[in-house]
């Protein structure tokens, strides 16, 4: 466990009182097959079960009951088949006990629960396995189990793993800085001879792997810097283009990084280039002297469109009012992301539970009917203890804007000529995870990614 046995007992009860009566059931994951049982994928805990248990093996599930306090660790112990090739393990009454849970069962206990009786609190499952699980338990359907997740379960897991204490910041820092090593490396080999999307993403996948740690998300590395998630390929790297990178590190306690940095494979920017990645520069740097303690990261997210709206005008690429083009989402032919996401211990922090609860209450919700807009995956008013990502980007994504061109969509504020002389530009996205503090915000992590074009340059030309 990574933190001492007294922060998970407090979690739980937090968990209790704030669920208030019922049943708790919170499934831990079990191993994934890759392409036969014995051959399974890297096992990786459920963030919720590990932030209330602290354990990381498979095949447990936590009851607590809200009424008596009664908290029991479910699973099988371990066979001698097992130990044989894996080698002994921690029994489930030891692990209950490290986590200060003082009841243990086997799991075929928890099938003879008479749950039609019971006030039964469960997140919606993500993995096929536990939806299974929960089918065969309650005797329900897939559309049925589905429809019966816990509301208040899921706002209560949501307050509580939404603020991090000073134990997770350390933990995130760590984080941070093995994100630091991935991106540094990534862009120092991103102006080498030879070099390809591939090889680089491979490097990032080691540099984690060496620290004991993985990758928080599948590496996006990628000179089409248009596409949002653009995976390695094979293409070698080409002299004259961007390279973009978003990478991150997650900790063997699953709390995760995430930083986006472009780079210009010939070691400087062109003029044009410059002028675009100057742009998202001062956007990502707007959001750091606005995010603040009671302000909503929706009110800087639509900030930094007003900025970006402004300095693309500027250029030539925008025109019209710049407050009457952002309320259209004009801006989000080159922006059509949100600012950014809650951080934790999922990259994008508790995003199973709905990012619908997770991100936005009653007074921030987003308008999924507008182009954009209906992509931002954080809009709350931000609390100390909050991690959030600051990645403002602008891309030129040639379908796009050929769709935009021949419906007229905000024709009145798009300067469509000048903008297809940007066509094949390709995209600049700058991302860092930011700590909001009492006074404002700060970066995680001690060692600061470069990111000003004068600094990148510097860097990956020593």
């Amino acid at each position: 466990m990574l933190f001492p046995q007294s922060t998970y007992i407090q979690r739980r009860q937090q968990l209790r009182e704030l669920v208030g009566e019922g049943l708790i059931l919170i499934f831990g994951n079990n191993e994934a097959p890759m392409n036969y049982p014995a051959n399974a994928y890297k096992f990786r805990q459920d963030s919720t079960f590990l932030y209330f248990t602290g354990q990381h093996r498979d095949g447990l599930v936590l009851a607590i009951d809200c009424a008596t306090g009664q908290e029991t660790l479910y699973g099988d112990e371990i066979d001698i088949d097992d130990i044989v090739w894996y080698g002994s393990v921690t029994s489930v009454a030891e692990m209950a006990a490290e986590s200060g849970i003082a009841h243990t069962a086997p799991l075929s206990q928890l099938f003879t629960l008479n749950f039609s009786l019971l006030t039964l609190h469960y997140l919606p499952p993500y993995r096929h396995d536990n939806l299974l699980q929960l089918m065969e338990l309650l005797g329900k359907n897939r559309q049925e189990v589905m429809a019966g997740r816990s509301q208040r379960l899921i706002d209560a897991v949501v307050k509580l793993r939404s603020i991090k204490s000073a134990e997770e910041i350390a933990e995130l820092e760590r984080a941070s800085h093995i994100g630091y090593l991935m991106h540094t490396a990534a862009m120092r080999m991103a102006t080498q001879p030879g070099m390809t999307e591939a090889y680089i993403g491979g490097q990032l996948d080691g540099i984690a792997a060496s620290h004991g740690s993985i990758v928080s998300f599948q590496s996006i590395v990628s000179m089409h810097g248009e596409i949002l998630h653009g995976y390695p390929s094979a293409a070698p790297l080409e002299p004259g283009r961007l390279l973009l990178v978003d990478a991150g590190a997650e900790t063997r306690e699953h709390y995760c990084s995430d930083h986006t940095r472009t780079t210009p494979i010939s070691g400087r920017f062109t003029q044009q280039q410059r002028d675009i990645y100057d742009i998202v520069v001062d956007c990502h740097d707007l959001a750091l002297t606005h995010a603040k303690p009671g302000v909503k990261y929706f009110d800087v997210h639509l900030d930094v469109c007003r900025l970006m709206t402004e300095r693309l005008k500027a250029l030539g690429l925008m025109k019209g009012d710049t407050e009457e083009a952002v309320q259209a989402g004009a801006h989000a032919l080159f922006l059509p992301h949100g600012l950014g996401h809650m951080m934790g211990m999922d990259v994008h922090d508790m995003e199973g539970l709905g990012q619908i609860y997770v991100g936005f209450d009653a007074e921030t919700r987003p308008r999924l009917d507008q182009f954009g807009t209906n992509a931002l995956r954080f809009g709350r008013r931000l609390e100390v203890g909050h991690v959030v990502t600051d990645e403002p980007g602008i891309y030129f994504i040639p379908d796009l804007i050929d769709l935009w061109q021949k419906e007229g969509t905000n024709k009145d504020f798009l300067c469509f000529d000048r903008i297809n002389e940007f066509r094949h530009f390709g995209g600049v996205r700058i991302e860092d995870d930011v700590l909001i503090t009492p006074d404002g915000c700060r970066f995680l992590g001690s060692e600061r990614i470069p990111y000003k074009a004068e600094e990148v340059e510097a860097f990956i030309n020593k």
